[in-house]
């Protein structure tokens, strides 16, 4: 898995003349940043990663409230058909997501959302797998500390917030590292939806380093690195919390 990383890199420092050149290109025969100086100065390269950064960071945010709020209710609240409807909402990883676009599509036009950042962001502002996640790893907090809670006069949502989000960071991290990298790598339904080339994300912005019959390989390669970025920086700060928030959740 590491060898396309390394050729990604390798590639994207490489003279564009000379990625064809018949070498192995094991290690550039001259580094240069050519590839993103032309980047930047043919593509509004600034505008699509802030676009990005706006519908990954509030897809985030949204899907992981509901999914906490969701997961909390499933797992700590008692109501009657608890259990269907968990078994409803797993259901729906076996549809897959190319299954449901029309439709969706249909109601995000209906609603008027069509070309804006809202047509990508709410679609995706819950998950099965973070509802999953978030149920499996609040089983695991003793009812007594809601109960506890709750002679002391918290409300429900009071437990949910003071007791039970504190408990949740490593599952927090967990979440929001799905959730953002999802939302950061998803192509296709930002490419249905968002008409306008400034809305583009960046994987949608790929396209514009494609021609009909030839591609510019040295600048796919940098704009790809520079979408990797974000990934390795939000890993590595939240990949203390990483393991244990999988582990609690079930997942082994």
């Amino acid at each position: 898995m590491a060898f396309p990383l390394y050729a990604m890199v390798v590639v994207a420092f490489t003279p564009k003349e000379a990625i064809f050149d018949g070498g192995s290109h094991l290690w550039p025969s001259a580094w240069t940043t050519q590839n993103f100086r032309n980047l930047f100065d043919q593509f509004p390269v600034w505008t699509w990663f802030g676009n990005s950064l706006v519908v990954a960071g509030l897809t985030t945010l949204l899907s992981v409230s509901v999914n906490l709020a969701a997961g909390f209710a499933l797992a700590k609240l008692r109501f009657r058909g608890r259990t269907v409807v968990f078994v409803l909402v797993l259901s729906t990883l076996m549809v897959p997501a190319q299954a449901i676009m029309i439709p969706q599509f249909k109601v995000v036009s209906a609603l008027g959302l069509f070309g804006l950042f809202w047509a990508v962001i709410l679609p995706s502002a819950s998950t099965a797998l973070g509802v999953f996640l978030a149920r499996q790893f609040m089983l695991s907090i003793p009812d007594e500390l809601l109960e506890a809670a709750k002679m002391d006069g918290c409300t429900p949502f009071g437990t949910f917030v003071r007791v039970v989000l504190p408990l949740c960071k490593p599952l927090i991290a967990v979440m929001t590292l799905l959730a953002f990298m999802s939302q950061w790598n998803d192509f296709l339904w930002p490419l249905i939806t968002l008409r306008v080339p400034d809305l583009y994300t960046l994987p949608v912005s790929l396209r514009f380093l494609q021609g009909q019959y030839d591609a510019d390989y040295g600048g796919l390669m940098a704009m790809a690195l520079m979408s990797c970025l974000p990934l390795v920086v939000l890993f590595v700060v939240l990949q203390r919390y990483f393991v244990a928030g999988f582990a609690r959740s079930g997942i082994k």
